[in-house]
């Protein structure tokens, strides 16, 4: 298995698991977004990244990250937006894998944090978030406009 990241090529398998990760969370992104989103991961100039977990040329895992600035650090955050691990392989340390090749490149670019944020019925996913990270305790209000 091999963390990279993602390629021109990986399209396809990248948006079978895009669509199950939207699945789960019952949302559906139209193709406009989520077209634009893969050509952002492809953009050097872009400070959105996505990183692919591959077994024999077939993606297991994806993971989406963003760096941006804080009011709290002179450094970036690295906010950990979207992970997600086939079905079919989980329980086997992937998602921690891809949290800690993302918490890696936020260190070589001297970020002072990875977060990220779940469901609160999601317990599989936070029962792997409590052993690798610390629950914060805030809450999360949001405004659509």
């Amino acid at each position: 298995m091999i963390i990279r990241q993602l390629s021109a090529d990986d399209y396809s398998q990248w948006l079978s698991l895009w669509d199950q990760y939207q699945s789960f969370y019952h949302v559906n992104i139209s193709t406009s977004v989520t077209e634009e989103t893969y050509r952002r991961f492809l953009d050097p100039d872009e400070p959105i990244y996505c990183l692919v977990m591959e077994s024999d040329g077939v993606l297991l895992g994806i993971v989406h990250y963003i760096f941006h600035r804080s009011t709290w650090t002179v450094g970036n955050y690295c906010y950990l937006q979207d992970l997600f691990v086939d079905p079919k392989q989980r329980a086997h340390g992937l998602g921690e894998k891809l949290i800690d090749a993302v918490s890696k490149d936020a260190k070589a670019n001297e970020c002072s944090r990875v977060y990220w944020l779940t469901q609160e019925t999601n317990y599989r996913a936070r029962a792997l978030y409590d052993r690798v990270a610390d629950n914060a305790g805030f809450i999360q209000y949001r405004k659509n406009l």
